[in-house]
């Protein structure tokens, strides 16, 4: 992960690495804010493996990331609680 003008001179160049992903954006936190929402369950996260970020459609990767945690999107809910 970079937000450097190196890898993508690289790339250009076909010095790059075997396989990229460009996306363009901005999110943003206050200090500690995306810590304390780690914490209270606000996220769930998956490791990023090649075949997740490389190898599933756009469309797909949601699907798949919440696969490799063995979970049916049908289990997820739009209100919290602290069971």
């Amino acid at each position: 992960m970079t937000a450097t003008l190196d890898i993508l001179e690289d790339i250009s160049n076909g010095d790059g690495p075997d396989a990229a992903l460009l996306a363009l954006g901005y999110a943003g936190w206050g200090p500690g804010q995306l810590e304390s929402e780690l914490q209270a369950n606000g996220w769930l996260t998956c490791d990023a493996t090649h075949d997740l970020v490389f190898n599933e459609g756009d469309g797909d990767k949601w699907g798949a990331a919440l696969a490799s945690l063995g979970i049916s999107p049908s289990f997820l809910s739009a209100s919290g609680g602290t069971a």
